[in-house]
């Protein structure tokens, strides 16, 4: 990546990250909210701004960042523009193990109770997914396994709901589903961000394998890259990041599939410049998203996860739509 596309990206984070901490329903002056933050002479507004909207900022940047790393990685490591990290099914086992925990009363009991679900429930996905793949299955096993994996957790999602014995735990856990980093607080921010730098730390190191995979999975092993390592560390880095992101935010989709193609024309297609660039590009999309549901009918309190759908869905039509008449 080159120094100043990573200028770029970082100043557009940091200028978003200042936006989320200003923007919020209460109305409050930008340099009232800053004194507030920085000095604390107003007890009420320190809270508001230390306690609610900072672990927000904090938590939106670094779900971006880590859905947007991975979506580069999994593109990269399957050689196709249209994968995503949804695709091996972490999140679908993450949402099931948050969904089983707001439909027994587990998550009312024990605060935390819906977060472990969930990271247990990533756990479990990787787990299922190296057993179905075998120690030397490839890329398209791999997909195989994922796709068997999120259609199981799609399946016990929507048992869970269907046999609910309590409608307003059912529409809880519905409108977990939708996606929000409403309301969180730093508890979350410090149980999804050890999870999420340490699999973004997995996933950036593999820039120089993903490179070389693009000459094929035989001259990538040729050329001394051990690929069972390789899909070992790729699913232990997906599973960190984007388990602890569904732990803690929900289903927030299509990050990891818009932004590696944004960004991908201004590295010149370097799978190795395009996880940073993704990463912070991920970073300012969650950001500006998370700023847009508080504009957009914010006494509706629209969700994060339906907004990035409403962006990513025309988005990945359109992808579909160029690529088949790229091979026309």
């Amino acid at each position: 990546m080159s120094r100043a596309l990573a200028l770029a990206l970082g100043a557009m984070v940091a200028a978003l990250m200042l936006a989320s901490l200003l923007i919020g329903p209460a109305g409050v002056p930008p340099g009232a909210a800053m004194r507030a933050l920085l000095t604390g002479d107003d007890p009420l507004l320190t809270l508001v701004m230390r306690e609610v909207r900072t672990p927000r900022a904090i938590l939106a940047a670094l779900i971006g960042a880590g859905l947007g790393l991975s979506g580069a990685v999994m593109q990269g490591y399957l050689r196709n523009p249209l994968a995503e990290p949804g695709l091996l099914g972490v999140a679908g086992a993450a949402a099931l193990g948050a969904v089983i925990t707001l439909q027994t009363g587990l998550a009312a009991v024990v605060p935390l109770a819906l977060p472990a679900a969930a990271l247990a429930g990533s756990a479990a996905a990787v787990a299922l997914l190296a057993a179905l793949a075998g120690p030397r299955g490839g890329s398209l096993t791999l997909i195989l396994a994922g796709i068997g994996v999120s259609a199981l957790a799609g399946a016990g999602v929507t048992l869970v709901l269907n046999l609910s014995p309590d409608p307003f735990a059912a529409n809880e856990a519905m409108f977990w589903l939708m996606g929000s980093i409403t309301d969180r607080s730093w508890s979350h921010v410090a149980i999804a961000a050890p999870f999420i730098l340490g699999g973004m730390a997995l996933l950036a190191t593999q820039g120089r394998a993903l490179a070389a995979l693009t000459l094929g999975e035989e001259a990538a092993a040729s050329m001394g890259f051990d690929l069972s390592r390789l899909r070992l560390v790729v699913m232990l880095g997906l599973a960190a990041t984007v388990g602890a992101a569904t732990a803690v935010a929900g289903a927030i989709g299509f990050v990891g599939l818009v932004v590696p193609h944004l960004l991908r024309r201004w590295v010149r297609a370097s799978p190795a410049a395009l996880l940073g660039a993704s990463a912070l590009g991920g970073a300012a999309m969650v950001l500006a998203a998370d700023i847009a549901v508080r504009l957009v009918l914010p006494d509706r309190d629209l969700k994060l996860g339906v907004l990035m759908a409403l962006i990513g869905a025309p988005f990945f039509l359109h992808l579909i739509l160029r690529h088949r008449l790229a091979q026309s």
